[in-house]
């Protein structure tokens, strides 16, 4: 039977695994963003699609083996798979212009969301300790967001190098994190 101290070190040294692996994963994805962006923008778009079939099939499973379930609920599950199946093809038939079509989503909806952010921190102006910076992050979260929406490919690419940048960052801190984790 394994010691206290045996344990504590096992554990101690998954964790350390953990990090490294985590951090170089992050790494090699931030490189990936930054060295061929538009790959792997279309690669993501690929993975959602796959997800999208395979949701389809289950819930065409669920409608068509749901004994214990009504009618309608079995229809609309079949119905719903079938809407995901379709969905999941057409992506694949043309994941070049999907790849598009969702950075062009997403930049349309983080600009909106930057937006409702910017006014919501406005409205919290009368409570905020610090008014200045209330008011700051207020005007650039709403400038931010108007960019946004008036150029959403242009903003998601800006967003794609972002969370390229970032991933390379934050998996550089992990592995360094792997590296001292446990040690006092």
């Amino acid at each position: 039977m394994a010691s206290g101290p045996t344990l504590e070190k096992a554990a101690t040294n998954g964790i350390r695994t953990a990090l490294g692996l985590g951090g170089l994963l992050s790494v090699i994805l931030g490189i990936l963003i930054l060295v061929w962006p538009g790959k792997t923008a279309m690669v993501v778009a690929a993975i959602i699609a796959i997800y999208a079939i395979v949701a389809g099939l289950i819930y065409v499973g669920l409608g068509l083996f749901s004994v214990g379930k009504g009618g309608w609920a079995r229809i609309g599950h079949i119905a719903l798979g079938i809407l995901f199946i379709i969905a999941g093809i057409i992506a694949f038939t043309n994941l070049g212009a999907t790849t598009v079509w969702l950075a062009a989503f997403l930049g349309i909806l983080v600009g909106i969301m930057w937006i409702i952010e910017g006014i919501v921190s406005l409205s919290t102006l009368g409570n905020a300790p610090s008014k200045g910076w209330t008011i700051f992050f207020a005007i650039v979260s709403l400038i931010a967001g108007v960019t946004l929406l008036f150029s959403p490919l242009w903003g998601a690419v800006v967003l794609w190098w972002l969370l390229g940048i970032s991933a390379i960052v934050l998996g550089i801190i992990q592995i360094f994190r792997a590296f001292s984790f446990g040690k006092n």
